[in-house]
């Protein structure tokens, strides 16, 4: 793994992304869902609205570094309370 330049944030970075979907995949094998429909124009299940969250966050966070100079930790935030609301009542 040399040839990578893994940060301990990139590290990190990636392995919550993967307990993430594991704890998903858990919570999925325990209590399986069905398809609801929140505030989202489309019925989702969990998977669909954490794959609308991250993609969503990862929007957010290239936005305020193309148009912001300030720490990341602003657009975090953010992102960690919409996937919230969105895991909820999305």
């Amino acid at each position: 793994m040399s040839w990578m330049a893994w940060t301990p944030v990139t590290a990190s970075f990636f392995s919550i992304i993967a307990a993430i979907l594991a704890c998903m995949t858990f919570y999925e094998i325990k209590v399986p869902c069905t398809e609801r429909k929140g505030f989202l124009p489309i019925p989702t299940t969990r998977g669909d609205r954490l794959f609308i969250g991250l993609l969503s966050s990862a929007y957010v966070h290239l936005l305020f570094v193309g148009f912001s100079e300030a720490s990341l930790f602003i657009p975090l935030a953010l992102c960690v309370v919409w996937l919230l609301c969105l895991l909820r009542w999305g």
